[in-house]
């Protein structure tokens, strides 16, 4: 690949991996947490009652972590820049989409009795931060285009040699250029070999031709792919082969740097839900090969397409809950993940834009939420100029 190459696959994993956000003005607990409906789609009260996910590690690997914010001060280790340059530590553009994804997964809140701001699927969980892409504002960006080198392949590495159970990507490329990258596939098989279950957006590109998108596409991969609500596919969502599984990625209530709340959409948001649903799995069974914890997820997923499976929705919608509890029966067994042999698998794309069996959650969420909207503290508004806005 030439140093122009190089560069564009590095920019292309950055914007893939995004989603829009909505700014919103500064909040009270209850306006931030009654629009955190995936909590309650997600069964999270039942899963927590075996475990928060304490004592797993969950890399992050994406822009940069914002350690001090308030919603995850004390979940955050010691991680790692392998970008090197553009904006520094402390700066906005240096943690915005990092930040965000680290608070799906493990924001604990903050304030008396942490009932302000943001919790995460798996809140006592640890965030292993590694830096390997750029945000859409940060000064670097005209750099990284003459830049050569695979810093995601490298942080998948170390991610999985220093201690990362879970390994979150929130990113992808699925451009009509997109490809296999071998250094990267051979990360993410190290990764498995080495126990750490991988987990990768499935892609923003539903709405422009649904392209493969890597890593998401690697054999071995946990692929998110997004649903609203009432767990329907959202419309950009990528619909491919890989999809093993959805998770709540439209109206997603995330946190940021600048100590306001966002709501936002996108696979990233999925993929996010979806690692931290197996921070809570690995809490509770430590022992489970990446291999199991993925048909863990693929067994007890709610809400199964006709057929068992589709590209839009993988195996269904996750549920914690229920995968702790059949993991139960199961003894660890180091199984890896078969190499993908090119054979199409699947019935393809759904034949509707909504599930045949509306959720569990739909009703209750339907329902209540003219309620929580009429209680709630913070008030959402549109507004696509900022940095995520021109992120697909």
């Amino acid at each position: 690949m030439s140093v122009r190459g190089a560069g564009a696959r590095f920019l292309t994993l950055l914007l893939a991996g995004s989603f829009v956000v909505l700014p919103s003005t500064a909040a009270y607990a209850d306006g931030i947490r009654a629009q955190e409906w995936a909590l309650e789609a997600l069964h999270a009260q039942q899963a927590w009652q075996t475990t928060k996910g304490k004592g797993v590690t969950v890399a992050v690997l994406d822009t940069g972590v914002d350690s001090t914010h308030p919603d995850l001060a004390g979940n955050v280790l010691t991680g790692k820049d392998l970008v090197g340059f553009g904006a520094e530590r402390g700066d906005r553009s240096w943690a915005r989409h990092g930040t965000a994804m680290a608070g799906i997964i493990a924001g604990h809140g903050h304030g008396a009795g942490d009932a302000d701001g943001v919790v995460g699927i798996a809140p006592e969980a640890r965030i292993l931060p590694v830096r390997v892409i750029l945000e859409d504002g940060d000064p670097g960006r005209t750099k990284a285009r003459n830049t050569r080198g695979n810093a995601l392949a490298e942080g998948i590495r170390w991610a999985a040699d220093h201690g990362a159970d879970v390994i979150n990507l929130s990113l992808g490329d699925d451009s009509k250029s997109a490809h296999p990258e071998a250094a990267e596939d051979e990360a993410v098989q190290y990764a498995l070999k080495k126990g750490a279950v991988v987990v990768a957006s499935a892609g923003n590109g539903g709405e422009k031709g649904d392209h493969i998108s890597y890593p998401a596409a690697y054999p071995g991969v946990i692929a998110a792919t997004a649903v609203d609500r009432y767990g329907t596919r959202a419309s950009f969502s990528t619909r491919r082969w890989y999809a093993t599984v959805s998770a709540p990625g439209v109206d997603v209530v995330i946190a940021d740097p600048d100590r306001k709340y966002y709501e936002g959409w996108g696979t990233s948001a999925a993929s996010a839900f979806v690692s931290g649903a197996v921070a809570l799995i690995k809490a509770a069974h430590p022992g489970l090969s990446p291999a199991q914890v993925k048909q863990l997820l693929e067994k007890t997923a709610r809400n199964a397409p006709k057929g068992g499976r589709d590209d839009s929705r993988g195996f269904g919608f996750i549920d914690p809950a229920a995968a702790i509890k059949a993991a139960a029966h199961l003894k660890p067994q180091g199984l890896h993940a078969a190499a993908y042999d090119g054979k199409y698998f699947g019935p393809g794309p759904d034949t509707s834009g909504v599930m045949s069996n509306s959720p569990g959650w739909a009703g209750p969420l339907a329902g209540g939420l003219g309620v929580a909207l009429l209680v709630a503290s913070v008030v959402l508004w549109c507004n696509r100029t900022g940095p995520w806005g021109r992120w697909r």
